[in-house]
């Protein structure tokens, strides 16, 4: 009887103090970010420690933590915290024993990253330790090495890094954009990193050049140009061999190419008796399908991830509405019949299809399910957002907008969350495309 009533004593003190500590403290921080509404986790990320011989370089102390905190606020689990709430920045403490987890803990830091870098030449080694602030434990160590010069690069694959650590799935933070930007007064593609930095320009035609696709494998980009005279012709860029092809350059329109899931087809508007409509083309610009054949105009087309169906735009009905044509049985359904102007769709890996509808005379960005069900509206209230494209794993879309005057481009997550403008260039940077 006394040894039971001991037990049961220690039970309920256990059960007394579990009630009371905040139930944070007994969970591993793991962030599940298929939730529709994820709970950010501070992060706190001061400068790096400069471990390079008569401390030169000692403007990417601060450098190399800014990729790695944008990294991480694009992402939509984390929140870094100003710096200038910081109590301890001592960049030497980088362990265990000499961390003060308290002073980051008063600030509301849930998580801590360290790091320290070395520039040797053009070498450029970094370790960053991450640690879970209320526990005083290490979740993660990494120590990388590349090219000092390409330094966004190595703070993204860290990026990456952590996204995998703390969520299972690897993130986005290697991946590239291309886009139409005009600010040299002409229209011309520009490729750049997913947060809109190490832009390069690739066009330099001083005409019009519209509508970049990525290939599946990100090797290869197909683009319209007017350079050739007439109407748009469609081109495609190999970035191996740095080499351009003419891909279909027929009569009237060959605009709006979308690859296959395999890279193998294109899809795309041809206009070779004046009606325009989708036909499937191969690499070399050989007619392999039609897949509409109506009075109305068909546009936009884009792929499912089976490769099986096929969203596309028609006004066959009057005004711009998404249809779906199924290539196995050839069987069409319109898919949109709220709104009176649909276009745009992009479907993703996921099985979600985003497109742009006009709201209240502006242009929104909603999505939908491919059976019609679960319209989202993402945008609203602040300008015109336009052109989505789904991130490869389907997770983010980045869409352009013209709310703080230029269109630029914003990134956002599937659910319209988090949203963010990544380009900062002049003019207007319009009609992205993300690659692997």
């Amino acid at each position: 009887m006394i040894i039971n009533r001991r037990s049961s004593i220690f039970v309920f003190s256990l059960f007394l103090i579990l009630s009371i500590l905040p139930s944070q403290s007994f969970a591993k921080i793991f962030i599940d970010i298929n939730a529709p509404s994820v709970r950010k986790f501070n992060v706190a990320l001061p400068d790096f420690k400069n471990n390079t011989p008569q401390n030169q370089y000692q403007e990417m102390a601060s450098a190399l933590p800014e990729v790695l905190s944008s990294d991480l606020d694009l992402s939509g689990y984390f929140s870094p915290i100003d710096k200038e709430a910081f109590l301890e920045e001592d960049p030497s403490a980088l362990t265990l024993e000499t961390i003060r987890f308290k002073d980051w803990s008063v600030i509301g830091s849930e998580l801590l990253v360290k790091g320290s870098y070395t520039c040797i030449g053009n070498s450029l080694e970094v370790e960053i330790r991450l640690f879970d602030v209320f526990w005083g434990k290490q979740i993660l160590g990494k120590r990388l090495l590349g090219d000092r010069k390409n330094f966004r690069r190595l703070m993204h694959r860290l990026g990456n890094e952590i996204i995998r650590k703390l969520t299972g799935y690897e993130g986005v933070c290697l991946t590239k954009l291309a886009f139409v930007g005009n600010s040299t007064g002409h229209k011309e593609i520009y490729v750049s990193d997913y947060d809109g930095h190490n832009t390069d320009r690739i066009t330099d035609d001083g005409s019009i050049a519209l509508l970049p696709r990525w290939s599946p494998d990100g090797k290869r980009l197909l683009f319209n140009s007017y350079k050739g005279g007439g109407g748009p012709m469609l081109y495609m860029k190999t970035f191996s061999s740095n080499s351009e092809k003419l891909i279909s350059s027929r009569k009237g329109l060959n605009i709006g190419a979308c690859w296959s899931p395999d890279g193998s087809k294109i899809a795309l508007t041809l206009s070779p008796k004046g009606n325009q409509d989708i036909f499937i083309i191969g690499l070399k610009g050989k007619i392999l399908d039609r897949v509409t054949n109506q009075w109305g105009i068909d546009m936009s087309p884009a792929f499912s991830p089976d490769g099986n169906r096929m969203v596309f735009v028609s006004n066959r009905s009057g005004s711009p509405q998404l249809y779906i044509f199924d290539l196995t049985s050839g069987k069409e359904e319109r898919l949109t019949f709220e709104g009176n102007y649909n276009t745009s769709p992009a479907w993703s890996s996921t099985n979600r299809i985003a497109f742009v509808s006009m709201n209240r005379g502006r242009f929104d960005v909603f999505t939908i399910e491919p059976d019609g069900g679960g319209l989202r509206r993402l945008t609203g209230n602040h300008g015109n957002n336009e052109d989505p494209c789904w991130s490869p794993d389907g997770r983010y879309i980045v869409y352009s907008s013209n709310r703080e005057g230029n269109y630029h481009l914003y990134c956002m997550n599937a659910y319209g969350k988090n949203r963010r403008r990544i380009t900062h260039m002049k003019g207007d940077q319009t009609s992205p495309s993300w690659a692997p």
